[in-house]
């Protein structure tokens, strides 16, 4: 009796570990996958018009500031490697952006993060200076928690920030949608991404 007790203790503890294990892996990948269906629809019409890159700009900076709030003050690495891959999905995103736009491009003037212009912050030619400003952003990033990791009210800040850019997620995509006065080129039910407005 006792031991059929035990395997049957033994099978629930199993069952959970897998359901807890099942339940990890749909939050590592569950925020990317809205993003599937938009970069499959972007790459068939090689049109951008409907999705705006300031998107992956709100995900990639909320992103890289979790990871360095994570090294002072460790939560779960389920949501530490959920940031992971939404990093590598925007990097997706823009790497495709880019070459639509570079295939697309009439003009032969292109934009470049060294130009140091203002009015084309996150409206650059080239996937490499989005690389650039990230890994800049994250070298500051990471020289500050360096410098100031003893400070609870600084790693607390990097939370709260971290947190205040996701909570910003819809601004970037409801701008462009009312901009363009449309969601044309978006595709129905693709998570975030989707705000109907006409």
């Amino acid at each position: 009796m006792e031991a059929e007790v035990f395997i049957q203790a033994e099978d629930a503890d199993g069952s959970w570990t897998l359901l807890s294990l099942l339940a990890s892996v749909v939050m590592v990948f569950g925020g990317a996958l809205p993003y599937v269906p938009q970069y499959q629809e972007i790459q068939r019409s090689s049109n951008t018009e409907g999705f705006s890159t300031r998107v992956c700009l709100v995900l990639l900076v909320a992103n890289i500031l979790r990871i360095f709030f994570w090294i002072g003050k460790q939560f779960e690495v389920t949501l530490l490697l959920q940031s992971l891959v939404m990093i590598l999905t925007m990097f997706a995103m823009l790497h495709l952006c880019c070459s639509v736009h570079s295939s697309n491009r009439v003009s032969t003037k292109e934009h470049r993060l060294t130009d140091l212009d203002v009015r084309y912050f996150w409206k650059w030619s080239a996937f490499e200076d989005y690389l650039l400003f990230c890994s800049g952003l994250a070298a500051l990033c990471a020289a500050l928690t360096l410098l100031l990791l003893d400070s609870a009210v600084f790693v607390e800040a990097l939370g709260s920030l971290a947190v205040m850019f996701e909570a910003m997620l819809a601004v970037p995509q409801l701008l462009q949608n009312l901009q363009n006065r449309s969601t044309r080129g978006m595709r129905s039910g693709s998570g975030p991404l989707m705000f109907p407005l006409n």
